[in-house]
């Protein structure tokens, strides 16, 4: 049936142009900004998750500003405790040159002093950004590694911790440590003496009476060329309340004589005077690996409050008992820096490897944003010109539909 007032051909030609017009806007939509889902009114879904992706990115790369910054701190302080180590082996040659009875010691100990005080320059000037990690000022340093986002979205910062470390050389005070030989002098605080191989003797005294121990002050003894230590304990201070010197002093060398033993050297003895609290007891010419050379022994203090390299002050080379006591103490300063530029070393390959991991994630966060949310412009070409033709033929369809009621006027003509 034919009507001048229903034309259900157009109506369908309507609708059809419409639907091929609206997709043909989609998809000049997707090729003028490169994205399938460029709102959320596009595929709310997938642009939700594609937005939190973009804010993690973001996130990656503020993380990755904050770890450039903690790689160039760290790497300075390395520089500088590895700077700092190299000048102890340097001091360390100085010292054994003065070993010897026929140098100038006074020239030596310039030389030791002029060393001394470069440490303390390298360890002043090694900041940045105004944050020192080797001068015992800086504790530890959290550096902003990750964001991590749990199955709930909930999302945590985790950093990455550099334990500072103490290279500094002030804060020492003399305590009470002497030592005594027949072939030595007694010396405070940098005592040192040498026992003959085939069979020699020396003490060393721990007395406290002059200046009282604190918790935390550490005895340092050399023996050959292995080293013992032990730091004085709150326990071992008197808890009367009263300080008593012999109480620490037989606690203290009790607790240095365990060390001494834990080493392992052969061809000494060392024996704990009970009858003389505080004093220890050296003989050679017992055999083993040690018996065939002279034996050094020193000892030195450092107070609790003294940094790493606190001891660098003690070190005087222009006496014998000085310059034997000074070769105990180097080596002892020397295992600091190296520790010290071990740790920064480690903390600084961490820093690098996490680096480069957040940088290849945030690719591959950018990579998956791309493959939700970006257009594929080969598919969408062929889309739009399958659409144009569509248009055309639509509209077509719409102008013949629209004709169709002009055939009814033959039937009254």
């Amino acid at each position: 049936m034919s009507s001048i007032l229903t034309n259900n051909g157009a109506m369908v030609a309507l609708q059809t142009l419409k639907s091929v017009n609206k997709n043909l806007a989609a998809t000049q939509n997707a090729i003028s900004t490169g994205k399938d889902v460029a709102t959320a009114k596009d595929n709310s879904a997938v642009w939700a998750i594609s937005k939190v992706m973009e804010s993690d990115v973001n996130g990656f790369n503020a993380i990755k500003d904050s770890l450039a910054l903690g790689e160039s701190t760290v790497a300075v302080a390395r520089n500088a405790s590895e700077t700092v180590t190299d000048l102890l082996t340097e001091m360390k040659s100085k010292i054994v040159a003065a070993q010897e009875d026929n140098v100038d010691r006074s020239k030596i100990n310039d030389d030791v002093t002029a060393l001394r005080d470069q440490i303390a320059s390298v360890v002043g000037a090694a900041q940045f950004n105004g944050l020192n990690l080797v001068n015992g000022t800086s504790g530890t340093a959290s550096i902003l590694a990750s964001l991590d986002r749990d199955s709930a979205g909930n999302v945590t910062a985790s950093s990455i911790s550099v334990t500072g470390q103490d290279l500094s050389t002030g804060g020492y005070a003399s305590k009470g440590v002497l030592a005594g030989s027949d072939n030595a002098t007694t010396d405070n605080d940098a005592a040192g003496f040498t026992m003959d191989k085939s069979g020699g003797s020396g003490d060393l005294v721990i007395d406290s009476s002059t200046d009282n121990f604190a918790a935390g002050d550490k005895v340092s003894i050399t023996i050959g060329d292995k080293v013992a230590s032990y730091t004085v304990q709150a326990g071992d201070i008197d808890p009367s309340g009263t300080y008593d010197s012999a109480y620490t002093d037989a606690l203290v060398a009790v607790g240095l004589k365990n060390q001494i033993d834990a080493l392992g050297i052969t061809g000494v003895e060392i024996d704990y005077d009970s009858a003389n609290p505080g004093t220890l007891a050296f003989v050679t010419g017992a055999g083993g690996v040690d018996a065939d050379r002279d034996v050094t022994v020193a000892a030195q203090f450092t107070n609790a409050g003294a940094g790493g390299l606190g001891a660098l002050s003690s070190i005087d080379v222009s006496t014998d008992s000085g310059a034997a006591a000074a070769l105990g103490t180097i080596e002892a300063l020397i295992d600091t820096a190296i520790d010290a530029s071990a740790s920064f070393g480690s903390a600084q390959g961490r820093i690098e490897t996490q680096q480069e991991f957040i940088s290849n994630l945030a690719d591959s966060f950018t990579s998956g944003i791309g493959s939700l949310v970006d257009a594929d412009m080969e598919e969408t070409s062929a889309k739009l010109q399958a659409l144009q033709v569509q248009q055309q033929l639509a509209t077509q369809s719409l102008s013949i539909a629209n004709q169709s009621p002009q055939s009814i006027l033959s039937l009254f003509g």
